[in-house]
């Protein structure tokens, strides 16, 4: 297994005491640079892939829209690390095909061919502001993709679809890698991860909201599917069978410590935010009988009622000493993980202490997994 790193860019409240748009504005520019420092840091250490979100108006947890110009910065300031799209959002309301295909092969040419690409569709809080059409935008996606990676291979590109109507154009630049970087898919439930499996494509999931052996089924469910999955089928012209899974991981020197410097305050922030966003921006946008079933489930969270031990019984997060989170990593490896994306920057946690974090994974976890042995590599031209 490798370990790699995916940053939303945190910046939680409260910010300063300073009138808007001074607090927000310091409050960012904080967190920027810290995860440019740590991604510095982590091309050093010998971490696989930084992957950055694209995510729009999601104010505390995710302030990262624009992951075309972070990684292009990252690309300049790093050396050895692949950087991931993760992912692009790809239904054609939110961004022309062609801007996709540009700034994509963009990033891949100033990092000589470090990209992995990672297509998704939201949800409806971002779905609704760009005005995109929730039931075609799986189909949208996909449709996307397969043009974006016409573009990059024709001379010129032409198109006349149900979605796009598009006259002959050249498309600049061509990425780097050949013929293309591998592309990843962005899947929240099984039918999804049967989709990228059937067509090719890695899968990226998490394990922040399910125990490791429910994360285990999604997975035999896409390995399954790749298994039965055609040539003709594939959507890209690169076949990618890794997974990657996502989810809070942090390693520290002594617990104690780590209690005081509000490790399991930052824990509880996120899984609290991200209740208190769903139930904003998202539960109203379901069924009636998915809100009656998902309710139940945000409200406790909320009221802070679920202790972090319930997380980290279940393996849904890897935090503790670096030989306790090996041991929780090597249950990711158990069930197919390829990938392990560690989210590192999350909640209050001081920079330096998440500098740590990165150190006692590169130093004391690494190199027990490169014993364990690897795959070079998870993609082959098609």
């Amino acid at each position: 297994m490798k370990l790699d790193l995916l940053y939303e860019i945190d910046v939680p409240y409260p910010w300063s005491d300073k009138p808007h748009p001074y607090a927000q504005r310091e409050a960012e520019q904080e967190a920027y640079r810290n995860t440019i420092e740590q991604v510095k840091a982590a091309d050093q250490l010998g971490f696989n892939t930084v992957w950055f979100v694209e995510h729009h108006f999601r104010e505390n947890r995710s302030h990262c829209p624009s992951s075309e110009a972070v990684l292009g910065a990252r690309s300049q300031v790093t050396e050895n690390v692949r950087l991931g799209f993760g992912v692009t959002l790809t239904p054609h309301e939110f961004i022309h095909p062609a801007r996709v295909a540009e700034k994509v092969a963009t990033v891949d040419v100033l990092s000589q061919g470090r990209v992995e690409w990672g297509i998704g569709r939201s949800t409806p809080m971002e779905q609704q502001a760009f005005g995109v059409d929730g039931p075609t935008s799986k189909a949208k996606m996909l449709a996307a993709a397969k043009t974006v990676v016409g573009m990059w291979a024709a001379d010129y590109y032409e198109e006349h679809s149900e979605y796009l109507d598009f006259p002959s154009r050249m498309v600049t630049p061509k990425p780097f890698q050949d013929p293309h970087p591998p592309v990843w898919q962005a899947a929240a439930s099984e039918t999804s991860a049967v989709s990228a499996g059937e067509l090719g494509l890695g899968l990226l999931s998490f394990a922040l909201l399910q125990p490791v052996e429910s994360m285990a089924n999604h997975i035999r469910a896409y390995r399954g599917a790749q298994a039965m999955a055609r040539p003709d089928d594939q959507l890209t012209r690169v076949k990618n069978d890794r997974v990657g899974v996502y989810t809070l991981v942090h390693a520290y020197d002594d617990p104690d410590e780590a209690a005081a410097y509000g490790l399991w305050d930052s824990v509880n922030w996120w899984y609290r935010h991200l209740a208190e966003f769903t139930l904003q921006w998202e539960l109203s946008n379901l069924p009636e009988e998915e809100q009656k079933k998902i309710f139940p489930l945000l409200e406790p969270v909320i009221k802070g009622e679920v202790p972090v031990e319930y997380y980290q019984n279940e393996d849904m997060i890897i935090i503790g000493t670096p030989e306790e989170c090996l041991q929780k990593i090597l249950r990711y490896e158990s069930v197919g993980v390829d990938q392990l994306l560690c989210y590192v920057q999350f909640g209050d946690l001081p920079h330096d202490k998440v500098m740590r974090n990165l150190e006692l994974l590169a130093k004391d976890v690494m190199p027990a997994l490169e014993e364990r042995g690897h795959r070079v590599d998870g993609t082959i031209k098609v």
